[in-house]
């Protein structure tokens, strides 16, 4: 019965290895040619990876988390005349899919709660409830309505072939749950404990993170701005250029104000290999703007800022955004930042303390605007006020200077015509 192993493939970019972040496959499953079996993930992007041939998976390489190298065994796929019963064996076989997070033996499960109906009955625990000894078969969709029915597919009955759970199936047995000892259960239901892997871009933000602040000597620095002007000059604009160009954030007038204080402040668009001690002072500015997306934090690349006007930064921020979030940001648009602005938008509270974006030395922070009473001209009028809160490296920038470098990026904000002025 011949067996193809289908290895990690060398994705380019000087990747020694990378982490699988997701089985798209489970043993025993037929599979056919180009079908996608897993996702790995390395420093810069993740990477689908399709199955050469037609057959059956018999052999997952590895759990979720791990890092393989290139080269390394990925899955094993039977093939030919008794590849379907090679797939019975390895999915009888197997206790659990790999892409399951192994638990602590000396944890509790975790107990599944139905949190529109009722939780599980003692007598589902106890008695003809008994979980069973290997994952339960069932559909993506299946076990996506099960979730949220707060069901334990283990105690789920299968009708279909092979015992595979079918819809009916789910639905009888939540009905059929019993709801008399619904009080008597909610207790024990809540010291349950869930232990969730972090693998994938969570475990990247997680070390970066860890990194930064462990080798980077933080300190942060807060400027109220008072951006009315701004706002009614963004607006106007917007009005103006409706529908024939791209709309104005206030982040494309962030960007200009950046771009423009750099030349008066060079140091800080740097970067600084400390392992060399070495810092790199860029004429280009790169601005990262820091972006959430589903799977945690990601920081696409602005190039050459310093050489788009608000129109094109806006478009080119947006396009950005969105590649994103649906994941179809390439490698190279996800590194090779200066300097890096970050904003919660509307959740942008009063004051933050960025995490400087390593091996920058500067992090621009935009908080929320909200109009406050400003003392002007002897009497409180209403403005509307922003603060930036910005992090540096302290080994690089010192406070003064950090305070000039801020101070100009007010004075630019305050009067925004000035950032449409060529010079």
């Amino acid at each position: 019965m011949p067996v193809e192993l289908v290895k990690l493939p060398d994705v380019g970019e000087g990747v020694a290895e990378a982490e699988i972040v997701e089985w798209h496959v489970a043993l025993g499953e037929t599979v056919r040619e180009d079908q996608i079996l897993a996702a790995v993930m390395t420093d810069k992007a993740t990477v689908e990876i399709p199955s050469p041939r037609a057959g059956v998976v018999v052999e997952l390489g590895a759990e979720l988390g791990t890092r393989l190298a290139v080269g390394s065994p990925l899955v094993g796929i039977s093939f030919g005349e008794d590849a379907q019963g090679a797939g019975q064996i390895a999915q009888h076989d197997a206790p659990t899919r790999t892409d399951e997070a192994p638990v602590d033996p000396k944890i509790r499960p975790p107990i599944e709660v139905d949190r529109h109906r009722a939780p599980r009955s003692d007598n589902e625990r106890r008695g003809e409830g008994r979980l069973a000894p290997v994952r339960p078969i069932a559909s993506p969709g299946i076990r996506a309505r099960a979730r949220e029915a707060g069901v334990d597919l283990r105690l789920v009955t299968g009708s279909g072939p092979a015992g595979r759970i079918t819809p009916d199936d789910l639905i009888d047995h939540v009905r059929g749950r019993s709801k008399a000892s619904v009080s008597a259960s909610i207790a024990q239901d809540n010291d349950a404990i869930e232990p969730i892997k972090i693998i994938g871009l969570r475990r990247r933000i997680a070390e970066r993170m860890a990194e930064a602040t462990r080798r980077v000597a933080h300190f942060s620095y807060v400027e109220e701005i008072d951006v009315t002007a701004l706002e009614d000059l963004r607006q106007q604009l917007n009005a103006r250029f409706a529908g024939s160009r791209p709309k104005l954030t206030i982040l494309p007038f962030v960007v200009a104000a950046l771009v423009r204080a750099v030349r008066n402040f060079p140091q800080v668009n740097g970067t600084y290999d400390d392992d060399n001690e070495v810092v790199m002072r860029h004429s280009a500015v790169h601005v990262g703007v820091a972006t959430q997306t589903a799977p945690g934090l990601m920081v696409p690349v602005l190039f050459h800022a310093e050489a788009r006007d608000l129109w094109g930064c806006a478009g080119e921020i947006k396009r950005l955004a969105t590649a994103a979030r649906d994941g179809t940001a390439l490698p190279k648009e996800l590194s090779g930042s200066t300097i890096t602005i970050t904003s919660l938008g509307d959740l942008g509270g009063i004051a933050t303390t960025p995490v400087v974006n390593r091996p920058e030395v500067a992090i621009i922070g935009v908080n929320r605007m909200m109009i406050r009473p400003v003392w002007q001209d002897g009497r409180f009028v209403p403005r509307r006020m922003m603060n930036l809160s910005s992090s540096f490296d302290h080994r690089i920038i010192d406070g003064y200077e950090a305070a000039q470098f801020i101070r100009r990026i007010k004075e630019l904000l305050e009067a925004p015509a000035l950032l449409l002025v060529g010079s």
